[in-house]
């Protein structure tokens, strides 16, 4: 049994999560723009989820979040699960879109956190030596739409959903800098600030090794049952939480403390004895009729 999450109002969280075998499924041409942003877009919005940034690239995504709600499992659910059956039916196929593994969901505790990850989705294709510059990025592209002060649009894929349904005929997903990051013109132009940096020192790296980039028309047109030809990276750490020290040590131990009153809370439940579960319970509190400690006042 994995262990129970946390989920709390009020938080920041960096979503990613990779196609299954490496394929190009998400592949940035204008079909499958289309239906990431129509999906994200649709998703959000049903579970009160605001986007900070989101960057598709061929095959995984980078996705930075705000949850006022606590509704963030949910959120992720739903639009991964949408994203696949229509990805899936646009490609003609059956099997998983997505990886086995779990999508990795790490939260972000300090401005500083929240910063540098969006800087690094944002630069993502950059560092991988797909396009030189950041907005060159042909897929969806929330790094373009920020620092251009457009808003992201999209139709219903009519391919997969019915004319007649419920589903909007188009959506618009605005990207959102939370006030507590501070003013957005200053958030947009630090992350502008570090995303440069990262393209000139990647313009360094390619002049000293002689690499070349794969730019737009050579990821366009790359088939979507491709795959990369790198070896596959071994795996490594799926942090649970982003922050500087004296923010990630706090947020460690009070996660422990909770797996501790959830771990007793659960055990008295099973047995049938009075059991209250602690705040951030989200697994049972959705699908068994337990009881749950109120949510602080400052929540």
């Amino acid at each position: 049994m994995s262990r129970p999450r946390q989920i709390l109002r009020k938080q920041f969280y960096m979503l990613t999560r990779r196609c299954t075998q490496r394929q190009f499924l998400l592949r940035p041409d204008g079909i499958t723009t289309n239906i990431f942003v129509y999906c994200l877009a649709e998703a959000a919005k049903r579970f009160g989820i605001d986007v900070l940034l989101t960057m598709a690239e061929s095959n995984h995504h980078h996705t930075i979040c705000y949850d006022p709600r606590g509704n963030f499992p949910q959120f992720v659910e739903h639009f991964h699960k949408l994203l696949a059956r229509c990805l899936n039916a646009r490609w003609g196929r059956c099997e998983n879109l997505w990886a086995a593994e779990e999508p990795c969901i790490t939260r972000l505790l300090d401005r500083s956190s929240v910063i540098a990850k969006l800087a690094y989705a944002a630069g993502n294709p950059v560092k991988d030596l797909l396009v030189q510059r950041a907005v060159q990025w042909p897929g969806a592209n929330g790094y373009r739409a920020l620092v251009t002060g457009r808003t992201l649009r999209a139709r219903r894929p009519h391919h997969f959903f019915r004319a007649t349904g419920d589903m909007p005929e188009e959506v618009t997903l605005e990207l959102v800098i939370p006030e507590v990051l501070g003013p957005r013109e200053e958030v947009i132009a630090e992350i502008k600030a570090r995303v440069t940096q990262l393209e000139e020192a990647m313009l360094r790296h390619r002049q000293k090794t002689g690499r070349r980039i794969v730019g737009r028309a050579g990821v366009l047109r790359q088939s979507w049952q491709a795959s990369p030809t790198s070896p596959r990276p071994v795996r490594t750490l799926r942090p649970r939480f982003a922050g500087r020290v004296d923010a990630r040590v706090p947020a460690l131990l009070s996660y422990r403390a909770f797996l501790a009153a959830h771990c007793d809370a659960r055990k008295a439940w099973l047995a049938g004895e009075p059991a209250r579960f602690p705040v951030g319970t989200y697994w049972l509190a959705r699908f068994a009729p337990i009881t749950v400690e109120p949510w602080p006042v400052s929540h």
